[in-house]
């Protein structure tokens, strides 16, 4: 297990505890007392970290190395019943944005997501999940067939930003994710977006415009990440903390701000601390917001979400 810099208490806590064990294992000595007052303080402890977490802190938790990333959350809800799709049928298959057909709970979806990797070679491999415009027309292309034989769609959102290389830019980048928004807002099929990791500018936008709207709750959505835009406001990086608490993109305040339906909590400590727990509790959300949609007409499904977006950003002096 890896700790983040505001999670060492735990750690020291968690040597303490194991040290204590050990003793007990390997000498006659009773040592359960102890033993029990280390893991009482243990539980103390991550309940005063994890319940009191900054913006910034929560950034850090939805960046964790552990934490589960999209393609586990795909293998795991469908129970090995993924059949992945490559390509966009234009240039190349982009290997940032997976997608394909599955079942969950007895239901064929079409899954589509931003995969980063889980380690340093599958990371380049995926380009950190940073998806050029034919993952983009990919997505898109994955959405239509799925419209075409009456499929709900699900997107899982994990991505600091869209691929912003010279290449991405010359074939197009800007009005890929854009094509897609204006698809999304109209697909004639129940659409689904979960938010499990990082949802960064349009990078995030291009494959989450849904009926449903959910974020796991260590997670951010913003239009730029907090290091940017300290970068652009002061000129460095170390205002990081100041800029993630002004942009207001935590779950709560994405919530507050209606701009996601619904924030689904995670394990004490993240969704990486008991991944079962976590993939249980979205294969819920997922069934429950589909038996929703499930019996809306075409017409009013696309209503009802042109309507949801077209409230937002509205105010009354």
């Amino acid at each position: 297990m890896e700790y983040l810099d505001f999670e060492l208490p735990i750690k020291e806590l968690e040597d303490q505890l194991e040290k204590c064990e050990l003793i007990g294992h390997e000498s006659n000595v009773d040592v359960s007392n102890t033993c029990k007052q280390i893991e009482k303080k243990l539980e103390e402890t991550k309940k005063k970290i994890y319940k009191n977490l900054t913006a910034w802190q929560r950034v850090q938790l939805s960046r964790h190395p552990n934490r589960p990333y999209t393609l586990e959350y795909i293998t795991t809800l469908t129970d090995g019943t993924f059949l992945e799709l490559f390509g966009d049928r234009n240039f190349k298959d982009d290997k940032a944005m997976i997608g394909g057909l599955g079942k969950i709970g007895g239901q064929s979806f079409m899954l589509i997501g931003q995969q980063k990797g889980i380690n340093t070679k599958m990371r380049q491999y995926r380009n950190f999940g940073m998806a050029n415009p034919e993952g983009y027309r990919k997505a898109l292309r994955l959405m239509k067939m799925a419209e075409k034989f009456g499929v709900p769609v699900i997107t899982f959102i994990d991505t600091p930003g869209a691929y912003p290389g010279m290449e991405a830019e010359e074939r197009g980048q800007g009005e890929a994710i854009a094509r897609n928004i204006f698809e999304m807002s109209r697909l004639q099929v129940p659409i689904i977006c979960i938010i499990v990791g990082e949802g960064a500018s349009g990078g995030a936008l291009g494959i989450g415009v849904g009926d449903r709207v959910f974020m796991l709750e260590n997670t951010w959505y913003s239009v730029i990440s907090p290091e940017s835009c300290s970068s652009i406001l002061w000129k460095s990086w170390d205002f990081k903390e100041k800029a993630a608490e002004a942009l207001k993109l935590t779950s709560t305040d994405m919530k507050k701000q209606k701009l996601v339906d619904d924030i689904i909590p995670e394990p004490l400590g993240g969704a990486h601390y008991d991944k079962e727990t976590t993939f249980a509790t979205v294969k819920e959300y997922i069934l429950k917001s589909f038996n929703e949609l499930k019996d809306l007409s075409t017409t009013e499904l696309v209503a009802k979400r042109m309507d949801k977006y077209s409230k937002m950003g509205e105010y009354k002096e």
